[in-house]
C-alpha cells in the first residue's frame, strides 16, 4: 500500500519525491477510485512538483479515469502547493476548507460526503496540527486517511493554539476506528498503520508524557519556550527544532489552561 498500483481495493498512494525531517519519505498523494468506475478523487496533489503532479495526471489518464475533485486535508505547502497546477493539467475542482485554496470547488466541512462514481467518502476535521486539518474515511475499504493528524511513523507538529483540538481530534479517531471497525490509517507521509486503535493509543500517550514533561521542566525552573526544547527534545536534528518550538507553545497554552503552570507560562 506503499507505491502506485498496489494497495486497498480503492485507494492507491503516489509518492512524491520530497524526502525531508518533516516530510519523512515524501508526500502520500493518494488516488481513490471504485473499481470499474471512472472518476478519480484525489487527496493532497503534493507540493509544485511539476514531474509528480503529472505523474499522477497521467497515471490516472492512462487507466481510462478522470480526475474528478482534488481535496486537500490541510494547507501546508507539501500537501497543498501544486494543487492549481493539477486542476489545470486536469480540469478537476479543489476542495479545501480554507477559502482561499479552493478552485472552482466547494468547501470542505465535518459531515460532508464526497461522491464520485460509487466513491463515497465521510470529512472528519481534525483539527490540531493545523486549525483546517480535516480526515477522510472510506468506509468500503475501512481506512481512514489523516493527512498530517497521524503519521506513518513518529509524531506531527501542533499548532501554537492547537493542543486542545488536536487532542479531541485524537480521541474522535480513536472512537471512529473502534466504532467503524477501522483497519488501517493512510496517513500524509510514512508507511500506512495497519494497528489504527494501537496507533491512536500510542499518540494520545505519547502526548500525555510530552506534558508531564514540560511540566517537570517548568517545575525545575525552565520559562521560555527555547529552554524547555533544549531539555526535553534535547539532541533532535536542528531542522525540527522549530517544530518542537511550535509543539511546546501549544503545551505551554494548553496546560496554563488547564491550571498546571502559571497563567503567565501560556502567553506569547
Amino acid at each position: 500500500m506503499r507505491i502506485d498500483g498496489s494497495g486497498t481495493l480503492r485507494a492507491n498512494c503516489v509518492l512524491c519525491p520530497n524526502p525531508g525531517p518533516m516530510t519523512l519519505d515524501g508526500t502520500n498523494t493518494w488516488v481513490l477510485r471504485e473499481p470499474g468506475a471512472r472518476d478519480v478523487v484525489v487527496i493532497d496533489p503534493g507540493p509544485h512538483d511539476e514531474r509528480h503532479l503529472e505523474r499522477v495526471a497521467r497515471t490516472v489518464q492512462e487507466q481510462g479515469s478522470q480526475v474528478v475533485a482534488a481535496l486537500l486535508s490541510h494547507h501546508h505547502p507539501d500537501h497543498s502547493e501544486g494543487a492549481r497546477y493539477f486542476a489545470e493539467l486536469t480540469g478537476a475542482p479543489v476542495r479545501a476548507v480554507e477559502p482561499g485554496l479552493r478552485i472552482g470547488g466547494d468547501g470542505l466541512a465535518d459531515g460532508d460526503v464526497v461522491e464520485a462514481g460509487g466513491l463515497e467518502l465521510r470529512v472528519v476535521a481534525t483539527p490540531g496540527h493545523t486549525a483546517d486539518s480535516v480526515s477522510f474515511y472510506l468506509p468500503a475499504d475501512d481506512v481512514v486517511l489523516t493527512g498530517d493528524t497521524v503519521l506513518g511513523s513518529g509524531t506531527t507538529m501542533i499548532a501554537d493554539d492547537g493542543l486542545s483540538a488536536y487532542m479531541d481530534s485524537l480521541y474522535r479517531l480513536r472512537d471512529l476506528v473502534a466504532a467503524a471497525d477501522v483497519r488501517a490509517l493512510l496517513p500524509g507521509h510514512g508507511p500506512i498503520c495497519t494497528e489504527p486503535g494501537a496507533k491512536l493509543t500510542e499518540y494520545i500517550e505519547h502526548r500525555e508524557s510530552r506534558l508531564a514533561q514540560v511540566t517537570a521542566a517548568v517545575e525545575a525552573g525552565d520559562r521560555t519556550a527555547d529552554a524547555i526544547v533544549a531539555r526535553v527534545y534535547a539532541g533532535i536534528e536542528e531542522a525540527v527544532v522549530p517544530a518542537a518550538r511550535s509543539s511546546v507553545r501549544a503545551q505551554l497554552r494548553y496546560l496554563a489552561k488547564r491550571g498546571d503552570i502559571p497563567a503567565e507560562l501560556g502567553e506569547d
